[in-house]
Parts: structure tokens; sequence; C-alpha cells
């Protein structure tokens, strides 16, 4: 028997074609999908002028979230409207910029963190997903691992920033998220704040916790919680960036070049 149709054309030539159909079908969707979010691009030389590209951004569509709540995307204004708090170094398109103030609290380059919602995420099973130990009824500490409470933090100076109070555990993916640390200002006042555990190394046997990012004076100045149990998704953004833009603002000489 004979796979042709006709003389020129046979199934697996239609099979192929209908495959390059596909495929570039695929791409066109794939593409215009992937613009739900960070589009229209803005031009540096006015805010009049935007870049979309082909294919063009997709008409809005409302997403279903596991709260029982709804988000549409493209949002219907997707303008960043924050100030940016940083000054270009030169005249011409793409120039870096030059924080104006604290450059670990102004919200650019390794500061720059996203506007995400101001509320916890959730847990599969209820309630947020993030918690402290001492409101996390049945959960522990391995015994075989470090306590970290009670030791102190050591900051990239070598000098003691603060001391753990506290675990944050992830309930979702059973891991110590964050310490919460108490430290004091220069007037005897005290705050607690996070430290993301993956910023921060917990050594057992030296009966510490070192951070690399930031200094020990700095730690009085990482963005707060509104409620002393319960950390936001917008809150944790700012948290940490604030650790890692330390890496390069957190002394005068990480921003200078090495040669």
């Amino acid at each position: 028997m004979s796979a042709a149709l006709t003389q020129y054309i046979d199934v697996a030539q239609v099979v192929l074609y209908a495959f390059w159909i596909f495929l570039a079908a695929l791409i066109f969707y794939v593409r215009r999908e992937d613009k739900r979010e960070g589009y229209p691009l803005e031009s540096e030389r006015s805010g009049h002028i935007t870049h979309q590209g082909f294919p063009g951004v997709p008409s809005p569509k409302t997403f279903l979230l596991a709260d029982g709540s709804t988000v549409q995307a493209p949002r219907a204004n997707p303008k960043d409207d924050r100030t940016i708090k940083a000054t270009p170094i030169g005249p011409w398109p793409g120039a870096p910029l030059e924080p104006d103030g604290d450059p670990m609290l102004d919200g650019v380059g390794p500061a720059a963190y996203a506007e995400r919602q101001d509320i916890p995420d959730g847990a599969f099973g209820g309630g947020p997903k993030l918690v402290p130990l001492r409101i996390a009824d049945g959960w522990h500490i391995e015994a075989r691992d470090p306590d970290p409470r009670g030791m102190p933090v050591i900051g990239c100076d070598g000098k003691q920033g603060g001391t753990v109070k506290d675990v944050w555990i992830d309930r979702g993916e059973y891991i110590m998220r964050y310490l919460e640390v108490e430290t004091r200002d220069k007037q005897g006042n005290t705050r607690n704040v996070l430290l993301p555990t993956t910023l921060a190394r917990i050594w057992g046997s030296k009966k510490r916790v070192e951070v690399k990012s930031i200094t020990s004076k700095q730690f009085i100045k990482v963005p707060g919680l509104r409620n002393p149990d319960v950390v936001t998704r917008l809150e944790e953004d700012k948290i940490c960036a604030f650790y890692s833009s330390g890496h390069l603002y957190a002394t005068p000489e990480r921003a200078e070049p090495l040669v």
C-alpha cells in the first residue's frame, strides 16, 4: 500500500506541516501569555512612549486564587507609581542610578523590591505559612540540629548586632525560614527584626550566628513587621532586599571597584 495522498503529497508530509503549524501557534501563544506582567515597557525618553513588540499584550484574564479571591492580568493599572529615590549619573538613556539617601532603604538596585500583596502567604491547611515557633503548636527544632535561640548574631564587621529570640518556620516546606533577632539602638530601645536563614550561618560549635551581608549597627534598620507574629509578602520582599543590598552597600569599600 502507498501512503501517498496524491502524486506529490503523502501522510508524513501532512503530519510534518501540521506539526510546524502547531509549533508556530504554541510559540505565539506562550510569547503573548508571558506579557501579562511587565508590559508594555516604558521608555526612559518619555512616559508617553511604550513598547509592546510582537505579539502585543493580551486581553485581561481573570484568575481564581486559592483563598477565593480573583486577580486580573494584565492589571488595569500596571504602572508602578512609586517615586524613584535615585538620580541617573549621566544624561543618556540607561545610565546607572545613584541612590539619593540610604541606599539600603531607597529601593533601587540590589535594594529593589516588588510591590507584592500586603498579606501573608497561606498554608494549605489554613492560616499563615510562616509563623514563629512560639505560636506553632506541635512544631519543634530537631534535637540533633543546633538551636539558634539565645545565640548572638554577628555582622560582617565581627561585632554583635543582636540576639536570636525565636525561629520562624515554613509550615509548607518544613524548614527554618527566618531567625527573629532582638536588636538595640543607641538609646537602648529594642526591636525585633527578621533575618533570612539563607543569608545567615548558624554555628552550633561556636554558639553564634554569622551574617556577611550587613554590619552589626545596620540590624536596627531592617524593615519591621506590622504584626509581630505575621509577616506579609510585601514585608518579606523589603526584608530580603535590605539584606541583599548589604553585599554592595553595607560598607563604602563594597561599592568601589576591586582594581
